[in-house]
């Protein structure tokens, strides 16, 4: 048995110990918002909060869940109202939307440690996570609309 929380609500599952959270998130509790990318923690598509910090859930084993808290995009705001759901909208961020999830979870790590990032910070916290579809510019205007309207 593994116990972790996962978006506020308290979970004890059966699963091997090295299972990855991502296929946890996905296959057993339904949470299809994170996304599997690459398999190998190098696209981003998988990123969730373990207590508060991103993470690439396809790399991370579940042992290291453990007694954690797990937030995946449903958990981040169930109504969409959180400043970087309501700022993709109004920059039209997404175009297929498959990266999404993941660059929304990057960018709250970043907005949680730094209200006020500079353009060269958001560009350095977000590099890591793909956008096969190339809107960059548009994530990059999202982040600081986020920052400005918090």
């Amino acid at each position: 048995m593994v116990a972790f929380t996962v978006n506020g609500v308290r979970r004890e599952l059966g699963v091997d110990p090295d299972t990855p959270l991502l296929w946890v998130l996905r296959e057993h509790l339904k949470l299809t918002g994170t996304k599997f990318g690459c398999g190998i923690a190098s696209c981003g598509a998988c990123t969730v909060h373990v207590d508060g910090r991103a993470v690439r859930a396809c790399a991370t084993p579940m042992s290291l869940v453990e007694g954690r808290s797990v937030t995946t995009i449903e958990g981040l705001s169930p109504d969409g109202s959180h400043p970087l759901q309501r700022a993709w909208i109004a920059e039209q961020a997404p175009q297929c939307g498959y990266c999404q999830s993941g660059q929304i979870m990057q960018a709250a790590d970043l907005l949680a440690r730094n209200k006020t990032p500079s353009r060269e910070e958001i560009v350095e916290h977000m590099d890591g996570n793909i956008c096969r579809c190339g809107t960059y510019l548009k994530i990059i205007r999202a982040i600081e609309r986020a920052s400005r309207e918090g």
